[in-house]
């Protein structure tokens, strides 16, 4: 337990002490996130946050964590430092798709093959158990993919990311504690403590954003930790071990997993790429209705929660049962989102077209201003 909580509390150091100069490199060099008409924020936020959240994160990983005794790990920090300076030169120079899509093929490859991060069976899903080589192979690299895609996806409201991923973080690494894997443990906990740092800055209204060298950070280490914990819980040797722990392992990440593969679903049948930006993702949808970004944070990590609870509760339910339950239930509240409309507010909108009549065109958006005009603004 003191080694977690050394961990934990070195990387929230490190990162506390790094966004700040992240800040101030950023304000002299203007390394800003630009707003667009697909963006929710209207000013200009530093974007390079996830250069304090990986500092933190890699500096007491490699602390805390054994590698003669872990030999897997120094493929982890390989693939994590591959994904970290794709997301950075993404931040800096606008990568296209394609060349982050071999990026992260990269990294899934060194995860897969020498890391041995990989699916061999489906614990039951669907019928299916032991999986052919070729097949447990094309489903790692796609859950891979989908995972670390899934963060960089749902990073579009403040604090949105990383609270869900502080969430998952600490689910993952208590659940590793609890049955011994330490060194997994440790990893869980080295990112939760760091992205607690990054939220101090990151929450409404945000001083920085993690940008894709952060998202796509979180993104990684949750699919080591979320194939890890599909092959291990279903030990019945473990210390505890977890019916069911594909449908639980979905649930750990339902809100980022199922948006992303909603959204890819839509994207794909509209004869567009999967990576095309669009206003699609549940936040959006949320922001639409009305609320604002605390609300719609604490909105994702609450449902996130409930179906955590729920799988684990349902879990000798067996995997096809539970994960129907879940989608059920997902795609319910996913339809009322769709269907639900605001409510107008009609006299508002009557008051802004009166203001609007009073103001007169002008052909650039800066005014010169009387010192009438001046005065008035003054007393306004």
């Amino acid at each position: 337990m003191l080694d977690i909580l050394l961990t934990a509390s070195v990387s929230f150091i490190i990162t506390f002490l790094a966004v700040p100069v992240v800040l101030e490199v950023a304000e002299k060099k203007k390394l800003f996130d630009i707003p667009n008409e697909r963006k929710v924020h209207t000013r200009l936020v530093a974007s390079l946050g996830g250069v304090g959240i990986f500092g933190g994160f890699i500096l007491a990983a490699l602390l805390s964590i054994q590698g003669h005794l872990n030999y897997e790990f120094q493929y982890f920090f390989a693939a994590a430092l591959v994904i970290f300076f794709l997301g950075l030169k993404d931040d800096l120079i606008i990568l296209s798709a394609s060349k982050k899509f071999i990026g992260q093929l990269i990294a899934a490859s060194i995860l897969i093959h020498l890391g041995g991060i990989r699916l061999d069976s489906m614990h039951g899903l669907l019928g299916f158990e032991k999986l052919p080589e070729a097949f447990g192979l094309a489903l790692s690299y796609l859950t891979i993919i989908v995972v670390i895609n899934s963060f960089n996806l749902i990073d579009g409201v403040d604090g949105l990311a990383a609270s869900l991923g502080i969430l998952t973080m600490l689910v993952f690494g208590s659940y590793f504690f609890a049955i011994g894997y330490q060194a997994y443990a440790l990893l869980a906990f080295a990112m939760a403590g760091s992205l607690g740092a990054f939220m101090i800055f990151n929450h409404h209204p945000a001083r920085i954003f993690m940008g894709d060298s952060g998202s796509l950070m979180i993104g990684l280490i949750n699919a080591i930790l979320v194939i890890k914990f599909i092959n291990v819980a279903n030990d019945p040797l473990v210390t505890v071990p977890v019916p069911s722990a594909v449908a639980i392992g979905f649930a750990i990440l339902i809100v980022p997993l199922l948006d992303t593969l909603r959204v890819f679903s839509i994207r794909i049948l509209n004869g567009v790429s999967p990576f095309t930006p669009d206003r699609n993702h549940v936040h959006h949808l949320l922001l639409d209705r009305g609320m604002d970004h605390a609300a719609v944070t604490l909105t994702c990590v609450s449902v996130n929660i409930s179906f955590i609870v729920l799988a684990w509760f349902g879990r000798y339910l067996g995997p096809n049962y539970l994960m129907l339950l879940m989608l059920a239930i997902a795609f319910s509240g996913l339809g009322f989102l769709y269907y639900y409309k605001r409510p107008k507010r009609a006299i508002l909108i009557a008051k802004r077209t009166e203001r609007m009549a009073t103001i007169q065109p002008t052909s650039t958006k800066v005014v010169t201003l009387t010192k009438e005009k001046e005065a008035q603004s003054a007393v306004d």
